[in-house]
């Protein structure tokens, strides 16, 4: 794929295009293309998130060194403590970050749980049961609930972190072929349910762990013995994947699938030998089926799976059970503190009967070799890690995270601004930020530790503040530049449309993205209104 395939654009209206009809020249999508372009360009000035994360380190060196010079503090209204500003340029604050750089890391609270988590997962991976499952979810849905059925499968594909992109989304236009649609929109309705719905989803994703370990760390500040578990936001996902799933379908059928239809006919050839709506859909629909082999691992991996639940669920009915907690207590219980481990296991278990089924495990030998391919695979977010454990430790032993965070909550306060308000502030942000830095995990590790505990002193939980930046996190995925995904996505889309640009992909994706985050963000109001726990043990407000 050349770089002018991605960035060049028709400018002409085609003779017989509808009058009116949204085309790649007009008005609005030059626009459209104008601001990507500018945040393509001032994105690319960015650093890597690694040297970001130093930089800003040291950035926080210096301002700790003028804020402790300038004796500024803050009295902690959780115990009336004086916090006081230290500074990293100093004898105490240099044998600091000599000395505890290894436990800074070692300790980082998401590091051990993304491990656990993604040793079991990588075992589902390799073996090919994520991907069978995948196209499980699409194969053999009548044409109507197609849509739906794929929007749907993204939500559940976020399990496979960023193979979902890879496996989904050239899956979603071979969808659509099969059952006699534009191919282009099986792509976007893919593309987008990936990556404008990335934090929503009826299952555990590695994501949670991510999350929950920045927030827990964050919420650190104001209180050292809070935790937040993966399954914090558990409740407000499932409902999100449902919720944003019917969006998806709604604004596809009411406004893309006009919208793809009256696109100008595209001259140049496509790869499959036709323009979107030609091609061998029998061809399509034998690529989505399962092998037997497949789909005899999927039906015992499934079996598998219910009885794994199952064994639990007993197993915690005696009060007196090992995998209670203290007092009989089911939401402190073992199994919900140490859910990485369970999700870990489960994965593993279910990954090695798929593949015994399925024939992609031989022995007990592919086992660990699956678990150290998906390590290798973590290996940058590995190093990443290094540079924000690093960062949020200064952050903390500076002060200067506390200190704002309490001024800010002061200053909130002042102005009469309630938790409702300020979760307004924060979507706008965020989502700001995010059309430029795309990584969910960077971006949180860089605003959690002031919005946490800021809203923690206005009595919001830090999972409630979670919740609201998943929103942010996930919606303006699907327009950005930015995301190496979106131009991937591209790719495939240009094997149906050749002429098609960054400006055709995100003609397509906008109208998504705005539905989404607008419904989304009214969801979380309802849910506060309503005060539904987010989670398991997990309260809203």
């Amino acid at each position: 794929m050349s770089s002018n395939d991605t960035t060049t654009t028709p400018d002409t209206t085609p003779p017989g295009t509808p009058p009116g009809a949204p085309t790649e020249g007009s008005a609005a999508l030059s626009g459209l293309l104008r601001v990507l372009g500018a945040i393509e360009r001032a994105g690319n000035k960015l650093p890597h998130p690694f040297w970001l994360f130093a930089i800003l380190s040291a950035l926080l060196a210096v301002v700790s060194w003028g804020l402790a010079a300038a004796d500024v503090s803050a009295d902690n209204p959780a115990d009336g403590k004086s916090v006081v500003v230290r500074s990293l340029i100093s004898v105490d604050g240099v044998r600091s970050m000599i000395t505890d750089a290894i436990t800074n890391y070692a300790t980082f609270p998401p590091l051990g749980t993304i491990l656990v988590v993604m040793l079991g997962v990588a075992v589902a991976d390799k073996s090919g049961m994520l991907t069978a499952m995948l196209r499980a979810g699409v194969s053999r849905v009548p044409a109507r609930w197609m849509t739906f059925a794929l929007a749907f499968t993204a939500m559940v594909a976020h399990i496979a972190s960023d193979a979902a992109y890879v496996v989904l989304v050239p899956l979603g236009g071979l969808a659509f072929r099969a059952v006699g649609r534009s191919p282009i929109l099986g792509i976007v309705v893919a593309f987008v349910g990936v990556s404008a719905g990335y934090d929503a989803s009826p299952l555990i994703t590695p994501m949670d762990a991510v999350l929950s370990g920045l927030t827990t760390a964050a919420a650190h500040t104001v209180d050292p013995g809070y935790t937040v578990t993966p399954l914090s936001n558990y409740f407000f996902s499932i409902a999100s994947s449902v919720v944003l799933a019917s969006v998806i379908t709604l604004v596809t059928e009411k406004v893309l699938a006009r919208q793809v239809a009256a696109l100008p006919p595209d001259t140049e050839k496509t790869d499959t030998g036709g323009t979107a709506a030609g091609g061998d859909a029998g061809a399509d629909a034998v690529a989505l089926d399962l092998r037997p082999e497949e789909r005899r691992g999927l039906r015992r991996s499934g079996l598998v799976f219910l009885l794994f639940l199952a064994a639990i669920v007993v197993a915690m009915i005696p009060t007196g059970s090992p995998l209670r907690g203290e007092g009989g207590s089911i939401v402190e219980s073992p199994v919900l503190s140490g859910i990485a481990v369970v999700l870990g296991v489960l994965f593993a278990l279910l990954g090695t009967v798929y593949g015994r089924a399925a024939g992609t495990v031989r022995g007990s030998r592919d086992i660990p070799d699956f678990m150290a391919q998906g390590m290798r695979e973590m290996a940058p977010i590995l190093v990443l890690f290094f540079a924000i454990s690093q960062f949020l430790a200064y952050f903390k032993w500076t002060g200067v995270g506390q200190v704002l965070a309490i001024r800010g909550a002061d200053l909130l306060k002042d102005l009469g601004v309630t938790g409702p308000v300020a979760f307004l502030g924060i979507v706008l942000v965020c989502t700001v930020i995010n059309l430029a830095m795309t990584s969910g995990s960077a971006m949180w590790a860089l605003v959690s530790p002031v919005f946490v505990p800021m809203l923690m002193f206005l009595d919001v939980p830090p999972e409630a503040t979670q919740a609201i930046y998943r929103i942010a996190d996930s919606c303006t995925n699907a327009i950005t530049p930015m995301s190496a995904y979106f131009v991937m996505a591209l790719g495939f889309l240009q094997r149906y449309r050749r002429s098609a640009g960054i400006g055709t992909l995100a003609s397509l994706t906008l109208p998504l993205s705005v539905a989404m985050l607008v419904t989304w963000t009214l969801l979380f109001y309802a849910w506060w209104a309503l005060g539904i726990p987010l989670g398991p043990g997990a309260p809203v407000r």
